[in-house]
């Protein structure tokens, strides 16, 4: 028993009758203990944290990448030997992805993702707890199947031209899904490991920390194992034409499957990591119940659950600021391969420049964590957000100067830290507000979570395929060594212009947040009076079942 033998005869004896206590006793006395504060190990949020990875490593892989592997690699080169005046002639006719076709698998590959991730947040809301919990099952049966989906991705099938682009539609959208039965229950996860703030602040500060370091595992192993095969381009404007000299035709084949077969060298390794942290996660992290959520004998139905969730202010209008300033960061992750290759002439160093943000992004997590626990998380929003607009406009203004454009990547990744840290540290304290306004409504923490990710993805989704079809209006040409003017100031758009604009109008509605740091102390207390008595209330009704089970 949990309260010891002091608790236990104190309870008996207040309810026997007087006559059943002996003579000179008298009812013992009961000090209320304070109840003492339930700390996570660094191990435990080291565990928790190692969890985010494989969400990032993936997805920074092909945010960062898969636009430029569908229009420039992604395709089969097939050799017909015609007879033409007597002699023979090569005719190069490749299977590619137009960028028509890579814009549909782009916005259907992330809508799809989107429209999975309330599906999956309703599955677990019905899911009940097992022995592993109710998030970790779906965990650990999603990940087999997601890092097979994954390596499938960047094989080069050998179809026919024009179904070539059903292969990646099919096992992006298998993919997406899979990861997102891993990362849904997974951010929901935050809830379940600490019943205190400041520990689920602290653990989020490990996971968003590994989780950048995440993005740049994923950015150092595809950039520099693709960055090592020099991927073949095309000087001839058409993109096909005839070639009389089969040795030239040799060459570009075999440095396309060279870029091929090192795009699934890198996929193999980060499937790898998938993996390891995975088990990682599973075995080091163990959920916990509310005190009050265990008392609950019905949960909350879904569609129930959702009304009130999407009827919560400050929820609605923390997701509404984030999904702008998301928005803005994924239009630069989609296109920043394209532009520093394209617009600003370096095709060998965009890898390492990703390298240089992701790397200023991690050592400046714990710059923010600091920052957000002295100075509050509405504050940290403005001041860490607004910092990229300055380095975006000049970006947007400077000449190719490889130097300054480090300088820029650096400054950029403390920008990039604060967008990482910021939402998944405040939807906890939406959260909680929710708790304390809506006390019988539990299990509904898959739902915040889950629509979150809904609302970014699908608008990430039309921003993608957007910008994918305003290159193809440009007059984009694949694989060419150089692009056209109007392909050029395209990109520079997408990836300043578009997102400062975005950026401002998220700021814009993070005025309207209510959640400041004097109503995350009054809800801290409110919460904690709360669980206590739901614990006193436990703990008694404990009492009684053993006295009833005793007289």
């Amino acid at each position: 028993m949990a309260k010891g033998e002091g608790a236990e005869s104190g309870s008996a004896a207040g309810l026997l009758p007087t006559g059943v206590l002996q003579a000179g006793e008298r009812p013992a006395q009961v000090k209320k203990e304070p109840k003492k504060k339930q700390q996570l190990s660094i191990c435990n949020k080291l565990c928790y944290a190692v969890g985010g990875a494989p969400y990032q490593v993936t997805g920074c892989a092909l945010g960062f990448f898969l636009q430029i592997y569908l229009l420039d690699v992604a395709q089969v080169m097939k050799t017909k030997v015609t007879l033409r005046m007597k002699a023979l002639s090569f005719l190069s006719s490749p299977f590619q992805v137009s960028p028509l076709s890579a814009s549909i698998i782009l916005f259907v590959g992330r809508a799809w993702d989107a429209f999975t991730d309330p599906l999956v947040g309703f599955c677990i809301s019905k899911s009940s707890w097992t022995r592993l919990g109710r998030l970790m099952p779906w965990i650990i049966f999603s990940t087999p199947l997601a890092i097979i989906a994954y390596f499938l991705i960047w094989f080069v099938p050998g179809f026919p031209q024009g179904h070539g682009y059903l292969w990646y539609l099919l096992f992006y959208c298998l993919f997406e899904s899979l990861v997102t039965c891993f990362h849904v229950p997974y951010s929901a996860l935050t809830m379940f490991i600490s019943t205190e703030q400041s520990e689920r602040d602290s653990a989020t500060a490990y996971r968003m920390t590994v989780e950048v370091l995440g993005t740049v595992l994923g950015t150092a192993i595809q950039g520099q194992i693709v960055g090592q095969v020099k991927a073949p381009c095309l000087e001839d404007p058409s993109g096909a034409a005839v070639v009389s000299e089969s040795v030239n035709h040799t060459h570009s084949s075999t440095s396309l499957r060279e870029t091929q077969n090192a795009y699934l060298l890198a996929a193999g390794v980060i499937a790898s990591i998938y993996v390891v942290c995975a088990v990682i996660l599973t075995l080091g992290v163990r959920e916990q119940r509310e005190p009050y959520e265990a008392q609950q004998v019905e949960p909350v139905p879904f569609f129930r659950g959702l009304r009130q969730v999407m009827s919560h202010g400050p929820y609605v209008k923390l997701i509404a600021g984030f999904l702008f300033t998301s928005l803005a960061f994924m239009l630069v992750e989609g296109n920043f391969a394209l532009f520093c290759t394209y617009t600003l002439g370096f095709r060998n160093e965009f890898q390492n420049l990703l390298l240089a943000i992701m790397l200023s992004a991690t050592f400046t997590i714990p710059f923010w964590q600091w920052f957000l626990t002295r100075f509050g998380k509405k504050t940290a929003v403005y001041v860490g957000i607004s910092s990229a607009v300055p380095f975006l406009i000049l970006v947007a203004l400077m000449k190719s100067n490889l130097i300054v454009t480090y300088v820029v990547a650096v400054a950029a990744g403390i920008s990039v830290a604060a967008a990482f840290l910021l939402p998944w540290s405040m939807l906890p304290d939406v959260i909680d507000d929710f708790n304390l306004k809506q006390p019988h409504s539990h299990g509904t923490e898959p739902i915040f979570f889950s629509f979150y990710v809904f609302f970014t993805k699908f608008a990430s989704g039309v921003s993608l395929g957007i910008s994918t079809l305003s290159l193809d209006f440009a007059g984009y040409r694949t694989r060419g060594c150089s692009q056209p003017a109007p392909v050029k100031f395209t990109l520079k758009m997408l990836v300043t212009m578009a997102p400062i604009v975005l950026i401002l109008l998220g700021l814009l509605l993070f005025k309207l947040y209510p959640i400041d740091e004097e109503k995350r102390r009054q809800n801290k207390k409110a919460l904690q009076a709360l669980r206590e008595e739901a614990s006193s209330s436990g703990c008694s009704d404990t009492d009684s079942t053993e006295l009833a089970s005793i007289l």
